[in-house]
C-alpha cells in the first residue's frame, strides 16, 4: 500500500469520524446532566437539511452552519419543553423526536433534492503542501480542526471548570444539587440546547463536507451511533473521539476491501458499522462496575421541583 492511498484512508477516516464526534460529545453532555435524549439521529438528520439549504440559498458555507446548529438546537428545545417542563419520559419523547425530525428534514428538503454544493475548503495554504506530513495534520477542513478544539474544551469543562462540576452533580443527584440552590431545570435546558446544537452541528458536516448534496436519510444511523459512543467512552470525551474514529474506520474499511477488489457482498461491508456498534455495546455492558462508576445517577431520571 503506497503513501497516497494511506493519506486518502486518513483523511476519509477523518472526516468520517467529524460529524460522529460534534454529535457523541454534545450527546455527552446532555447526559452528564442525566437527561438521556435518543432524538439525535433527528436533531442530526434537520440540522443537514437546514444547512443544506441556508448553504444553497444564501451561497455562505458558514451561514449554513449556524443555522444548521440553531435547527438542532430548536428541535432539542422541544425535547427540553416535553421531558423537563411537561415530565414526558425520556426514552419516548427521543424516540418521537428521531422519526419527527427524518420526516421534517424530508419535507423541507423535498425541493433540493439532486442539488450539489463546493464541499467546505480544504487545506492550510503552504502547509498543506508539505510531502506526506502535509496532508495528514494540515489538509482539513475548519470543522476537523473545531471537533478536536470541542473535544477537549469538553474535557476541560467536565473536569476543571466550577459549571462542569455542577452540571455533573445535577446528573449525579438532582435531589441534593436542587436542595443546596442550583436550578436542575435550568441547567439541564442549557445541556440538552448544546446537545442539540451539536447534533445540528454534525449534521451540517455531512451534507456540507462529507457527502455536499442532499438525499433523504443522507445520516443513515450515526444519530444512533454517536450515541453508542458515549456509553462506549463511559461518558469521557476523549474515549469518545477515539471511538468516533475507529467508527469512522469501521466504515471506510468497506471503500478499502472494495477497492482491492476483495469479493464481500456490499450489503456485507455496510453492515460493518452497525455491527461493531452492537459488539461495542456487548463489550462494554458486560463490564457494570465500570458503567455503575461513570454513568450519571440520575441519568433518564425525571425531575420534579416540588422535592
Amino acid at each position: 500500500m503506497d503513501s497516497a492511498i494511506v493519506i486518502a484512508s486518513v483523511l476519509t477516516i477523518m472526516t468520517a469520524a467529524t460529524p460522529l464526534v460534534f454529535a457523541a460529545l454534545g450527546e455527552l453532555i446532555v447526559e452528564k446532566s442525566g437527561v438521556l435524549n435518543l432524538g439525535v439521529e433527528g436533531m442530526m438528520i434537520v440540522g443537514a437539511i437546514c444547512a443544506f439549504a441556508t448553504a444553497v440559498t444564501s451561497g455562505s458555507a458558514f451561514l449554513g452552519i449556524i443555522v444548521g446548529m440553531l435547527a438542532g438546537a430548536g428541535l432539542s428545545l422541544l425535547f427540553a419543553i416535553l421531558t423537563q417542563n411537561l415530565m414526558a419520559n425520556h426514552v419516548a419523547t427521543g424516540l418521537a423526536l428521531t422519526i419527527f425530525g427524518i420526516g421534517l428534514s424530508a419535507l423541507i428538503g423535498d425541493g433540493f433534492a439532486g442539488q450539489k454544493l463546493d464541499p467546505l475548503p480544504k487545506g492550510i495554504p503552504g502547509l498543506s503542501d508539505i510531502p506526506v506530513i502535509g496532508p495528514l495534520l494540515f489538509g482539513h477542513d475548519i470543522l476537523v480542526y473545531f471537533s478536536i478544539v470541542a473535544t477537549g474544551a469538553v474535557a476541560w469543562f467536565l473536569t476543571k471548570t466550577r459549571a462542569g462540576m455542577i452540571l455533573r452533580a445535577v446528573g449525579d443527584n438532582h435531589d441534593a444539587a436542587h436542595s443546596i440552590g442550583y436550578s436542575v431545570i435550568k441547567i439541564r435546558y442549557m445541556a440538552i440546547l448544546f446537545g442539540g446544537a451539536m447534533a445540528g452541528l454534525g449534521g451540517a458536516y455531512i451534507s456540507l463536507a462529507y457527502s455536499p448534496l442532499w438525499a433523504e436519510g443522507m445520516t443513515a444511523g450515526r444519530g444512533w451511533i454517536a450515541l453508542a459512543l458515549v456509553v462506549f467512552a463511559t461518558w469521557k470525551p476523549w474515549r469518545a473521539f477515539l471511538g468516533a474514529y475507529l467508527f469512522g474506520g469501521v466504515t471506510i474499511i468497506q471503500l478499502i476491501i472494495q477497492g482491492y477488489g476483495i469479493n464481500i457482498p456490499a450489503q456485507f461491508l455496510s453492515m460493518l458499522p452497525y455491527l461493531a456498534t452492537i459488539v461495542v455495546l456487548v463489550v462494554i455492558s458486560r463490564d457494570k462496575y465500570l458503567v455503575k462508576m461513570n454513568a450519571p445517577a440520575c441519568l433518564g431520571k425525571l425531575f420534579h421541583a416540588s422535592h
